[in-house]
């Protein structure tokens, strides 16, 4: 099953709130595009395992290592691999690379392998099957890479919560989370995976 091109993906890139995690005087495409650079060294490690779960689910090994670079800068800001502390649980809401929603009001997901092994990145992965999923068939009338944009913000904050494509990341972490993983895919894409 084709998820759709992410190179054919419109994006507007990262938000100012999003590009001042790493001090950046400016956002958008190009403030993705460095922070995915930022995260390419450590990404690399993890290279051969996204190639693997890319392939064994029909999906763009780069947009895998765009939600790792997204979600936890390739690992560099988990602690013992959790992450997402939350004050109000007392708890972390993420585990791993892809920082899989354990928070029971959240996704409620048990963490499976590693926070770093090829499991958590296939369970990853598989969330964001699922979203891509229930974005096509909530929008059968968008074309597959607005799908797929749909997708990616739904990975962030729920099908329910994605009501027009205009307005995909109305409801993302930052207003950015799909426009952000979106460029920072096209990077890595062009940067060898």
């Amino acid at each position: 099953m084709s998820y759709g091109d992410i190179m054919r993906v419109p994006t507007t890139g990262a938000s100012d709130i999003t590009a001042q995690q790493d001090r950046l005087g400016y956002s958008g495409v190009r403030a993705s595009h460095t922070m995915a650079e930022t995260d390419n060294d450590r990404m690399k490690k993890y290279k051969s395992k996204i190639r693997s779960v890319g392939g064994k689910y029909g999906i763009d090994p780069a947009l895998i290592a765009a939600i790792i670079s997204r979600e936890s800068r390739a690992g560099n800001t988990l602690k013992d691999g959790w992450g997402d502390w939350d004050p109000s649980r007392n708890a972390f809401n993420g585990w791993g690379l892809m920082q899989v929603d354990v928070n029971p009001k959240g996704g409620g997901h048990t963490p499976k392998g590693g926070w770093d092994s090829e499991e958590h990145i296939c369970q990853g992965t598989e969330i964001l099957v699922y979203f891509l999923g229930r974005i096509r068939n909530k929008f059968r009338d968008w074309s597959t890479e607005q799908q797929l944009k749909g997708g990616i913000a739904a990975y962030n904050q729920g099908d329910g919560n994605v009501h027009s494509y205009d307005q995909v990341d109305a409801y993302t972490t930052g207003g950015d989370y799909a426009n952000d993983v979106v460029a920072r895919a096209q990077w890595y894409r062009n940067n060898g995976f």
